[in-house]
Parts: C-alpha cells; sequence; structure tokens
C-alpha cells in the first residue's frame, strides 16, 4: 500500500466537512469526477470504506471520521513545517510568541526581559497579540514558535508546562441579589445564564460556564449540564463585561482579568467550588530551537516568583 499524499488528505477533508462531493470539489476549484475518483483509490489503498454514499446523503464511515482526525493533524503539521522553515531562513529570525489580551496573568513583560537578558545570541522576540482561539491556531501552524495560553485547551502535539494557578471571580452586575455578598458559593449562580465562547470545545464550555467540577456538574465533567441557561454568544472579554453589566448574565473571569476590567456597573466575588485558571507556556512538541528553550526557561524563573506559582490547591 502505497503513502497517501498531501493532496490527498485535503481532497478527503474537504469531502469529509462539506459531506458533498459537488461542493467539496467547489470548495477545491476542480471538477467533481476526479474528485470522487481520488476518494475512490484512497479506499482502495487503504482498504477500508471512508464514506458511505447513498442518493441523498454522504455520511462518514468510522474510519473516515479517523482519517478526518489525523488528515486534519497531518496538513496542518506540512504547513507548520513550511511557515516554520521559511521563517528560520530569513535574514533576521524571530521568536513569535503569540498571546491573547489578559492571557498572561501580568507575566509577559518580565518573561521578555529575562529571554532577552539570557543573550543577544538569541533571536529578538516578537509578541502577536491575538483573540480568543488565535495563540494556540497560530501555535499550530507555524505562524507562533511558544505561546501563552490559559487552559483549558486542546494540547495534542504541544509540550507545556505550568506557570500559575490562580482562582477565578464571579462576574455580576453590580445590581445583582448577589452581588452584595462577600464570597459566593458556586451553587448560589445555579439557574443563572452563563455566556457561551465562540468556537469552544464542549470541554471548555464546561469550564467557562463552571460546571467542569464536580460540585458544579453532579458528575457531569465534559460538557455544561443541559439544564444551565445559555447566555449570550461572546468573543471577547469585552463583550463578556457588556452583557454581564446589562443583566443579560453572569460569568467566570480569572482574578488577573478582574483586576485589569474595574467597572462600577460590574461586581466581582470570590466563589468557592469554583475552579481556577491556570496560565501555561507552551511550544510544539517537535521544537528543538535554543530560543524557545531559553523562552521557557525564562517563564519558569519569572513564574516561580509570583503568588500564585502552582497554588491550586490553596483555593
Amino acid at each position: 500500500m502505497s503513502e497517501l499524499e498531501v493532496r490527498e488528505l485535503r481532497y478527503f477533508i474537504a469531502v469529509a466537512e462539506e459531506l458533498n462531493f459537488s461542493r467539496a470539489a467547489q470548495r477545491l476549484g476542480m471538477a467533481q469526477p476526479p474528485l470522487s475518483k481520488a476518494i475512490a483509490q484512497m479506499e482502495s489503498r487503504l482498504g477500508v470504506r471512508l464514506l458511505e454514499r447513498t442518493t441523498r446523503q454522504v455520511r462518514l464511515t468510522a474510519a473516515g471520521q479517523v482519517l478526518l482526525d489525523q488528515a486534519r493533524i497531518a496538513v496542518d503539521a506540512v504547513q507548520a513545517a513550511a511557515r516554520r522553515a521559511r521563517r528560520a531562513g530569513q535574514p533576521t529570525p524571530q521568536l513569535v510568541v503569540a498571546v491573547k489580551p489578559g492571557g498572561d496573568a501580568g507575566l509577559l513583560r518580565e518573561i521578555l526581559a529575562a529571554y532577552r537578558e539570557t543573550g543577544s545570541h538569541l533571536p529578538p522576540p516578537e509578541v502577536v497579540v491575538g483573540g480568543s482561539g488565535e495563540p494556540i491556531a497560530m501555535l499550530r501552524d507555524g505562524r507562533a514558535d511558544v505561546a501563552l495560553l490559559r487552559s483549558p485547551f486542546d494540547g495534542q502535539g504541544l509540550d507545556s508546562q505550568t506557570l500559575v494557578v490562580e482562582p477565578r471571580l464571579a462576574v455580576l452586575p453590580a445590581a445583582h441579589r448577589l452581588a452584595g455578598r462577600r464570597r459566593l458559593r458556586l451553587t448560589d449562580l445555579k439557574g443563572e445564564p452563563i455566556p457561551r465562547w465562540k468556537g469552544a470545545a464542549p470541554s471548555a464550555t464546561a469550564y467557562y460556564t463552571g460546571c467542569d467540577g464536580s460540585e458544579a456538574g453532579d458528575g457531569h465533567t465534559g460538557s455544561a449540564p443541559a439544564d444551565t441557561p445559555e447566555g449570550p454568544l461572546v468573543a471577547s472579554v469585552e463583550q463578556l463585561l457588556e452583557v454581564v453589566a446589562l443583566g443579560q448574565a453572569v460569568a467566570f473571569l480569572s482574578r488577573s482579568t478582574t483586576k485589569q476590567h474595574q467597572r462600577p456597573d460590574i461586581a466581582y466575588r470570590p466563589v468557592t467550588g469554583l475552579s481556577p485558571s491556570a496560565v501555561m507556556v507552551a511550544w510544539p512538541e517537535t521544537s528543538r530551537s535554543t530560543a524557545v528553550a531559553a523562552f521557557v526557561q525564562a517563564a519558569h524563573d519569572v513564574a516561580a516568583h509570583h503568588p500564585d506559582h502552582m497554588t491550586a490547591l490553596a483555593y
């Protein structure tokens, strides 16, 4: 059996995502007959059915779902390798660090200073600030060499190290019935609508809604319980704060993030039973870059002096 080519994997991904040969061919900019032939040849070489075809629909088989998951990883890895090779060959290479606003727990500037002090032989750092989900996407597709991320995230293909673990606080409208309390229990907020983050996986949704722990989810640890009211869909902390201030939802944010967003129409309160927020430094597991290693060491050294360094059990 010959190996599958990247081109064939792209063909299959398009068909598997569209579940329609005509739309997939249009997406790929090719005619449908050669696309159908290519998929049939893949199935023949692999010796398994990847798709179930009827006159009405196309569905993935179990083997097809496995190939789709692995094909996405493989194609991303090829694209990332090409990007990293191009960047490494530039006359003045840089270490690209990806982060989202509020995603560094206030550590980034100190980490950059510690990295620069390591030595002039290292490439200068370039920080790219992206929106929700962008830093990890940049890390996977080769646009970034290292990233500061908040858990939870999909760590497949990545190495990571936890830097700090800080408590999360409830975010309430200032006029909320519970805003006058000094501390809340997670059960106090049961039945309150909670914002959903765009593109969040079920495990991340459980975390953002406070349903990832045993106390919160009554045994549901992979997704939010069905009786948790859905609040508005949000894509940034600023948007989240607005919907909370308007009384449309309550939410949970890390302590360092709340310190950056003090508002008279918002109340922040500690919550017993709420899982904490971990800030982590992550990099591709295949990386052999001395610059990445130096940045990770700098991050570790800076975090060691942070009051929330690995203190998850204290909350």
